[in-house]
């Protein structure tokens, strides 16, 4: 089975499960779901291997808690979940993730400059 990236406008069980083991700090309960407030994730084989969320306000784009599962991570998992959170909202022009809460700044600087992005202060802006 290939990896895909989907919006997710409702969880399922595994979802949740899914999601706990990506994001421990949340629970998936407290995730808003609706058209300003965005969830992509990478599934293969019916689990869910990185997730991102997007709030979109007109133009403006704000990138949060990109993660990718430890086991995954160095496969393009993360770039393929950011190429098509922005594909997927073409009236945004202005993109923005906060460096608040992101595991290791290095890593995700790296990251972020590789996908065109420019650092800030607090964060990266495309």
């Amino acid at each position: 089975m290939k990896l895909t990236i989907v919006r997710l406008t409702a969880l399922s069980p595994q979802d949740k499960i899914d999601l706990e083991k990506i994001w421990p700090e949340y629970a998936p309960a407290d995730l808003t779901l609706d058209e300003s407030h965005r969830l992509y994730a990478a599934r293969f084989n019916e689990r869910l291997l990185g997730a991102l969320r997007v709030t979109c306000n007109g133009t403006h784009g704000e990138l949060d808690s990109l993660r990718v599962r430890e086991l995954t991570r160095r496969r393009g998992v993360g770039k393929y979940l950011l190429e098509e959170a922005m594909r997927d909202n073409p009236q945004v022009s202005d993109w923005r993730m906060s460096a608040q809460g992101v595991e290791d700044n290095a890593v995700m600087t790296a990251f972020m400059l590789a996908m065109g992005f420019q650092a800030e202060a607090d964060g990266w802006r495309r």
